[in-house]
């Protein structure tokens, strides 16, 4: 209880920095008044339509991503499990790139995420047949496909592209952030977290119970086979709503349960909601770092959160090799 007592706590001052930092160089009095008082007009509309849901949604999609991240781990019972094993965001990338690409994002403020949402929705429904009963190798392998094809179906879009201004906008899509995004978001992802992370906290004894191994999670009564189903349901609203609005953000869900492992234990009942908050601090940091690195560039969420996980994973494969030797 202490470790999440800390780690709400660290979210807390992070989105509070994160109201507080911008080019429109407002003082923390100034914003205090404008984020409450609703004035003077032009700060109000700086803090309430722009700095406020874009640190709800940073946090959101850092705690989608861990919460994702820690479930994936414990279902295939593997600390290099993340998020885009299953599929899941590869398909949701792919849908926004579709959209994009034949214009629907121009002509509908939301068709890009709703379109990211359904390629998602596809994804899951398709791995949840293709691996249907069958054991944790299935699911990995199937989930690998899955990337594999929805990755190559986004090069393609990519490659055929007549329009080098809607390729630019693509790519950048593709490297993920928080920046220009609007309520309408904040409210399209919510609900489908929301939903999300119940099932999950849901699968929590469950998974809890699968750390002991398959045969045992089933001679206590676990039914392994929903169990798997209901993760990566849940992996799945989770996943698919942090990739429609947030785009490709990677490592999160990867570095987020392996750092806090640590400190609550391989206890996936735990693991959960810690990697939640703990998600959620490391995205509202990274995207607070973003504006301070960069503030007269553009510099994308997900290029940050890869050239600092980047490395951290590669210590983890090198660990798990020590340990396997």
């Amino acid at each position: 209880m202490r470790v999440l007592a800390r780690l709400a706590a660290t979210v807390a001052a992070l989105g509070a920095a994160s109201l507080l930092i911008g080019p429109a160089g407002l003082g923390p009095g100034e914003s205090l008044r404008a984020l409450v008082a609703g004035g003077p007009e032009a700060a109000a509309l700086i803090l309430r339509e722009i700095r406020l849901p874009r640190t709800i949604l940073a946090a959101l999609v850092g705690a989608a991503l861990g919460a994702s991240g820690a479930a994936l781990q414990g279902l295939l019972r593997n600390p290099l499990a993340e998020p885009g094993l299953i599929g899941v965001a590869p398909a949701a990338a792919l849908g926004a790139v579709i959209a994009l690409q034949t214009g629907l994002a121009a002509a509908f403020a939301l068709a890009l995420p709703l379109t990211a949402l359904a390629f998602a929705g596809a994804a899951a429904a398709a791995l949840v047949v293709v691996a249907g009963a069958g054991g944790t190798l299935t699911l990995i392998l199937a989930g690998v496909a899955l990337s594999a094809l929805a990755g190559a179906m986004t090069s393609l879009v990519l490659n055929l592209s007549p329009n080098p201004f809607a390729a630019a906008e693509i790519v950048f899509w593709m490297m993920g952030s928080v920046a220009d995004r609007s309520w309408q978001h904040v409210w399209l992802a919510l609900p489908l977290m929301a939903a999300g992370a119940a099932v999950l906290a849901a699968s929590a004894r469950g998974l809890d119970a699968l750390t002991l191994g398959e045969d045992a999670a089933s001679s206590l009564g676990v039914p392994v086979a929903r169990l798997r189903v209901q993760v990566v349901a849940g992996t799945a609203a989770l996943v698919g709503a942090a990739v429609a609005v947030a785009g490709a953000v990677g490592f999160v869900g990867l570095v987020v349960p392996h750092l806090l492992r640590q400190a609550v234990g391989a206890s996936p009942a735990r693991l959960i909601p810690a990697s939640a908050l703990g998600g959620a601090a490391v995205l509202l940091a990274a995207d607070i770092a973003v504006r301070l690195v960069a503030p007269d560039r553009d510099l994308k969420l997900g290029v940050l959160t890869a050239i600092v996980g980047a490395p951290f994973f590669l210590r983890m494969i090198w660990t798990e090799r020590g340990r396997e030797a």
